[in-house]
């Protein structure tokens, strides 16, 4: 009988997984005016098994946060009401679901901002094809940092199961990590250890926050080099990350594998040295995720495509059964069906 390791049981902290196959935060922009809409009760649903664990679609900390149309928020009261139906109905089938935290930082428009002013990042140096930014003031972190605390608890409240806190491509937190675009001379600056202070203040602040470690999660990708967000020793970074993270017992971590496939052992050292579980996405399918698990190169696997055409993914993996083709025309669509709730699932499971 064929050995399927991605479909063996896994118990990550308090939960106990009937797989290691997750739900990728994927972002949809379908939160008209950042308000989580009722049309995304279907599709988490529709992704949803029992045991099975699902991260949301990026999710912004506050009004600077935004930097595409139409992606949710959670740091009003309304998006924390719009966001309890979804989580429920994830809980009604026996999911666990967490909520990604974010900002996106420069990845902005003044358009996106309050009162029309310029987006915040660790510089002031642009980014193609966005508006010039404004470099935070050091006394003006703190203020960054509440914002996320009050996000964490939000997230809790409106019923998420914890948290992921997202430091990759290229937004906020990464926009400090990353040498080529963090130039500053204060103590967020400069060393590795002061580009990555934000990103560890603000892990101990939710950790704080939402009470235990094992409510929070990260994802990074030190090795990307998404919206000109490339590191000059990204297996440095990638390393103390690891390394430094286990000092707040967090429950995951979730890193971005290099595309190339040559250079996927540049993970290991970070999977050797994090305590945590960890997981890893990155263009994964059937044969690459089971072959990473059974090697112990991540202990579960996040599937963004995939998951969104074939909602039914854990069981097209069971039975190696056809995948439905994904439509990228319709990825950052505003439709409600189309290109969302619409991909069909195997005909035995269509209950």
């Amino acid at each position: 009988m064929e050995q399927i390791p991605l479909l063996n049981p896994y118990k990550m902290g308090k939960f106990d997984l009937s797989h290691r196959i997750v739900l990728a935060p994927l972002t949809r922009q379908r939160s008209y005016g950042n308000i989580p809409q009722q049309h995304a009760i279907l599709y988490y649903s529709q992704r949803t098994t029992k045991g099975g664990f699902l991260i949301s679609e990026g999710t912004v900390i506050s009004e600077t946060g935004i930097g595409y149309k139409d992606i949710p928020g959670i740091w009003s009261k309304e998006q924390v009401e719009a966001w309890k139906p979804i989580v429920d109905a994830v809980h009604e089938k026996g999911g666990i679901f967490f909520c990604q935290l974010g900002h996106m930082g420069r990845i902005s428009n003044t358009d996106f901002q309050p009162n029309g002013r310029a987006p915040i990042s660790s510089t002031d140096k642009p980014v193609q094809d966005y508006s010039p930014p404004k470099k935070l003031r050091t006394d003006e972190i703190p203020q960054l940092i509440t914002e996320y605390r009050v996000a964490a608890r939000n997230a809790i409240e409106a019923g998420f199961d914890g948290v992921e806190i997202h430091a990759a491509f290229g937004h906020l937190l990464e926009q400090f990590m990353k040498d080529s675009i963090n130039d500053r001379e204060d103590e967020y600056g400069g060393s590795l250890e002061n580009r990555c202070r934000l990103t560890m203040e603000v892990v101990e602040a939710i950790v704080d926050e939402v009470g235990a470690g094992e409510r929070v999660g990260i994802r990074l990708s030190p090795f990307e080099d998404f919206m000109e967000s490339g590191d000059s020793n990204p297996e440095g970074l990638g390393l103390y990350m690891a390394e430094t993270l286990n000092k707040y017992n967090i429950l995951y971590c979730h890193v971005i594998e290099p595309r190339t496939t040559s250079h996927s052992h540049l993970l290991l050292p970070m999977r050797k040295a994090f305590k945590g579980t960890f997981m890893v996405a990155g263009g994964f399918d059937r044969e690459e995720g089971n072959k990473v698990v059974m090697e112990g190169g991540a202990d579960m696997v996040a599937y963004g495509r995939l998951f969104l055409a074939n909602p039914d993914l854990p069981k097209r993996f069971e039975l190696d059964a056809c995948l439905n083709n994904y439509d990228r025309t319709t990825f950052y669509s505003s439709d409600p069906v189309l290109g969302y709730t619409d991909y069909p699932f195997l005909q035995s499971d269509l209950n």
